[in-house]
C-alpha cells in the first residue's frame, strides 16, 4: 500500500510559476513510478508528466513539454512538479498517482492522492 498527499496549489497569474509536492509513504514507495495528473470542472483526467523510480525516465504530455519538470527525491519519498510560464488552460485539481509500471492511462494507476488545485488568473 502507498499513501500520496500532494501540496504546492493555488492561484497565480498567467506566466507565474508554482510547484507541487507529492509526499509517499507505504512499503517500497520509492520503487514506484510517478505520474502527474489533472483534472479540470467537465474534463475527463488528463496525464501532465511521469518519472520512472529511478528518476533518469521522464514524460511530458505535449501541452506542458518545456514549461513543467518533473523530478522525485527518493531519500524524501517525494516526488515535485515545477510548473512554469503558467497559462489559464492549466487551470485544474492536479493528482499525483503511484504504481509499479509507468503509464499514460489514469486508470492503470492503483494509488492515488486527494488532489490540489491550481488555478491560473487571466
Amino acid at each position: 500500500q502507498v499513501q500520496l498527499v500532494e501540496s504546492g496549489g493555488g492561484l497565480v497569474q498567467t506566466g507565474g510559476s508554482l510547484r507541487l509536492s507529492c509526499a509517499a509513504s507505504g512499503r517500497t514507495s520509492s520503487t514506484y513510478t510517478m505520474g502527474w495528473f489533472r483534472q479540470a470542472p467537465g474534463k475527463e483526467r488528463e496525464f501532465v508528466a511521469g518519472i520512472s523510480e529511478s528518476g533518469v525516465n521522464r514524460y511530458y504530455s505535449g501541452s506542458v513539454k518545456g514549461r513543467f519538470t518533473i523530478s522525485r527525491d527518493n531519500a524524501k519519498n517525494t516526488a515535485y512538479l515545477q510548473m512554469n510560464s503558467l497559462k489559464p488552460e492549466d487551470t485544474a485539481v492536479y493528482y499525483c498517482a503511484s504504481r509499479r509500471i509507468f503509464s499514460y492511462k489514469p486508470k492503470e494507476y492503483e494509488y492515488w492522492g486527494q488532489g490540489t488545485q491550481v488555478t491560473v488568473s487571466s
